[in-house]
């Protein structure tokens, strides 16, 4: 089977490596790629939002099934431009993407299905927002209507900060026009988790839990990123606790008439009151993806196939007992400036160790750094202690100059 896998990050680079596991897996295409997927399968040089050059592309390759990795190539609806090609594809039509591409459109889908959610109120003039948060009790929390990369989210302790992420957002434009609109939600306590669920519009099955560390340094402090590590299962959940959120959405996708046949990842953050929903995302997480998926058991294209064949129901999914971590190591000066060009000399993985390549790119067969998040070192343990002693271990055994990790993930 020709795969496409669209994408160049970790994410993409771990899709890849257990699609080359599968019995029926051929040959694989990565676009654009990185350093690490051009060793297990060839990078074509098409952006992610080049929706034209992709189809053609999967025409004229006659690829059997592409898998989107980005929230950006389903927004602007490649599902649907594939579906009318009559190219398989795994991901959300436009229509359902609008739950990630939207976070507005996304709460109201909550409201609308009785999903538990914090309170929350939209706003496209920033007096407005401005007049509304006077009155707010803080914290509060502001995001960012639109796409912006997991960086649009802000926690403020006070007005004077509200006011500052208000002018920066809808004024100032540090999103662009993704931050046209800006939604003032509840802030809500409690710890954060990973719920990611296959479905195929017609089922949804819940994947084993994880969590993962959003802030660029130790103890959480610094800016958000768009994640420096995760663990699973979450220590923090217990399997089946969300599952009515689940079917919640499943309905509200039912009634919708969205076409998803993919991943839906559901934010959850569990409080005093239970698990609420944070946000949706419309495809894997990263890097959610690179310790769920070392954890899995079962033939990861059949999954795939089960689902864009809408036959979710019929598909046994199995995880591992052991336990997974995921360090991110990142380039200097992330995620405000990222230094770019170090050489990384990366040593042989044993086994139950997994290096992926975010940031990375080949050069003279030396692996270079893009800057950003650059590679996700992965374990597997009888326990989250042993895996993180082996993530760790081999951390320190990589040569990456001018790089930086947080040192207290699965702590």
């Amino acid at each position: 089977m020709k795969v496409l896998i669209i994408g160049s990050g970790g994410r993409e680079h771990a899709i890849g490596a257990k699609i080359k596991e599968s019995k029926s897996s051929g040959q694989i295409f990565f676009t654009p790629g990185n350093g690490g997927t051009a060793e297990i399968g060839q990078n074509i040089p098409i952006n992610v939002d080049q929706i034209d050059k992709l189809k053609d592309f999967a025409l004229k390759e006659g690829i059997d099934l592409t898998i989107v990795g980005p929230e950006l190539p389903l927004i602007l609806g490649i599902v649907d431009e594939f579906n009318a090609a009559g190219l398989r594809i795994f991901g959300a039509d436009q229509r359902g993407a609008r739950l990630e591409g939207s976070k507005s459109f996304a709460k109201d889908f909550m409201k609308k299905y009785k999903i538990p959610t914090g309170e929350y109120q939209s706003f496209t003039d920033s007096q407005r927002a401005l007049d509304y948060l006077k009155n707010s009790k803080y914290p509060a929390v502001i995001k960012a209507d639109g796409l912006a990369a997991g960086k649009g989210v802000v926690i403020c302790q006070d007005y004077s900060e509200a006011e500052k992420t208000i002018k920066e957002i809808m004024e100032d434009k540090i999103f662009g026009d993704q931050g046209d609109t800006v939604i003032v939600e509840e802030f809500l306590e409690g710890k954060e988790v990973s719920l990611l669920c296959f479905t195929d519009s017609k089922t949804i099955v819940p994947m084993t839990s994880a969590s993962d560390y959003k802030r660029a340094y130790d103890n959480d402090k610094g800016p958000n990123t768009g994640g420096m590590g995760c663990v699973s299962p979450s220590p923090y959940y217990v399997d089946g606790a969300s599952d009515h959120i689940a079917e919640k959405t499943l309905a509200g996708i039912k009634a919708e008439g969205f076409d998803i046949r993919g991943v839906v990842y559901i934010g959850l953050i569990m409080t005093k009151d239970g698990p609420k929903v944070l946000e949706y995302n419309m495809r894997f997480g990263d890097p959610e993806t690179e310790v769920l998926l070392i954890r899995m058991e079962n033939d990861f294209l059949d999954v795939i196939t089960s689902i864009t064949d809408k036959k979710l129901a019929d598909c046994n999914i199995k995880w591992t007992d052991k336990k997974a971590i995921t360090i991110i190591m990142a380039a200097e000066g992330y995620p405000e400036k990222p230094v770019t060009g170090s050489e990384i000399v990366i040593p042989k993985a044993p086994k139950d160790i997994y290096v992926f390549h975010a940031g990375t790119k080949t050069e003279n067969a030396r692996i270079i750094s893009g800057g950003g998040r650059v590679l996700a070192v992965s374990a597997l343990g009888r326990n989250i202690e042993e895996a993180r002693k082996k993530a760790y271990e081999f951390v320190g055994k990589i040569d990456f100059p001018r790089s930086f990790y947080r040192k207290d993930i699965g702590e």
